[in-house]
């Protein structure tokens, strides 16, 4: 009976049917597989795309902060620049000084001579006008001597001519040798520092343009300025020390806010000193300021009344300035506003101002002069250094 059974050709159906359903069960586990290499797959391609992205926005954020740094580089090349040709120019005076005091002193020798020579002129006239014959003979032999002495013809002083060619060749061939670094485009020059023996970095581009951070302090001391506080200036409820160095928030208003020069509601004041040309440089302590503050300059046009642009230090045409509240850092001008970058909060903020080049720079002295911003623009009124307080107090250093 079963060997019948099995002959049944409904059974023989029911098998045949058995081993499609097992194919199916395989290619089921081979699709989801399939399915879950793929889901694998697209995840490591959003990484990638995650990757590319974040590298483009590490390359803006350097890109900012190199440029931020060949501000500084090209400000210290400008410095040293500057001194140079003030200490050509003194080595210059200085040997001119020598020459006219030696051409002084050998005048004042002339002169000596002149009169020596009108003395013995007129001993002369009076031995020849002398009616005594006797007396006369007497008189001629005792200056005969003399007389011979001085009928040798003076000599011709002819000064060797002080020049100074030597200077204008010597930087004259420094500018030639500095005028052909530059021949090429700076994309070769830049290129061949990469390839260059030397060079650890190949692989990697940025190395191209990192730079160090601004370290000498001394260069800018040479502009050092002291620029007092004008009390004048400042809100009601500011306090300014007997020095005029420090200002401090107080609880309550002091002065009469009406005061033209005044600012009534922004807790602002201004310097009493001035730059309307030349290079200055001056620090501000702001280890006390509390959590935030504002240091800058401004044109002496600045509105003092209201809150509006018009009076915020930075958010007009006429005032630039960095910020600090809590963690963040800005620059401001004209309202508009650009990220500074801080790894640490400085304590001493220098800003350096060459109004002819239009350069308004500011470092962090604490953390080794590192370059904090720069803005760059064409100053035409007189700039006074200027302050913007929230609590705490603020100092200007005293550099002279």
């Amino acid at each position: 009976m079963a060997e019948q059974g099995f002959g049944c050709p409904k059974l023989k159906y029911n098998a045949k049917h058995f081993e499609k359903l097992l194919q199916f069960d395989f290619l089921e586990i081979l699709t989801s597989r399939c399915l879950e290499q793929l889901d694998q797959k697209k995840s490591y391609v959003l990484g990638n795309i995650h990757h590319i992205e974040q590298a483009a926005t590490d390359l803006k954020a350097h890109t900012l902060a190199s440029k931020d740094k060949l501000t500084a580089k090209f400000t210290e090349l400008r410095l040293l620049l500057d001194e140079e040709e003030k200490l050509a120019k003194k080595f210059i005076e200085d040997k001119a000084k020598l020459a006219l005091w030696a051409y002084d002193g050998q005048i004042e020798s002339c002169h000596d001579q002149i009169s020596a020579i009108d003395k013995f002129k007129a001993h002369i006239r009076s031995i020849h006008q002398q009616p005594d014959n006797i007396q006369l003979i007497q008189d001629f032999i005792s200056v005969e001597k003399e007389m011979k002495s001085q009928s040798i013809p003076a000599e011709q002083l002819h000064p060797i001519p002080v020049k100074f060619e030597h200077v204008e060749k010597y930087y004259g061939a420094f500018i030639e040798n500095f005028k052909s670094s530059f021949k090429e485009p700076p994309a070769i020059r830049l290129q061949d520092a990469v390839d260059g023996p030397s060079t650890r970095s190949i692989k990697d581009p940025g190395k191209l343009i990192k730079t160090t951070h601004f370290g000498n302090r001394l260069l800018f001391l040479k502009y050092g300025r002291t620029p007092t506080l004008d009390p004048y200036t400042m809100h009601p409820k500011l306090r300014l020390s007997e020095d005029l160095l420090t200002v401090q928030c107080a609880w309550l208003g002091k002065f009469n806010s009406s005061h033209p020069p005044r600012f009534d509601k922004l807790l602002q004041i201004l310097s009493r000193d001035s730059y309307y040309s030349g290079s200055h440089y001056w620090e501000v302590d702001v280890l006390q300021a509390g959590l935030g503050w504002w240091i800058g300059i401004t044109y002496p046009s600045i509105q003092r009344k209201g809150d509006t642009e018009l009076s915020r230090l930075g958010w007009n045409s006429g005032s630039w300035c960095i910020k600090r509240y809590d963690y963040e850092y800005w620059a401001f001008h004209k309202g508009e506003r650009k990220a500074i970058h801080v790894a640490n909060p400085p304590e001493k903020v220098g800003v350096f101002l060459d109004y002819e080049s239009g350069v308004l720079s500011f470092f962090d002295v604490t953390n080794g002069m590192k370059h904090l911003h720069t803005f760059r623009c064409r100053f035409t009124e007189p700039l006074y250094p200027a302050l913007r307080l929230w609590d705490g107090s603020v100092t200007l250093c005293r550099l002279t």
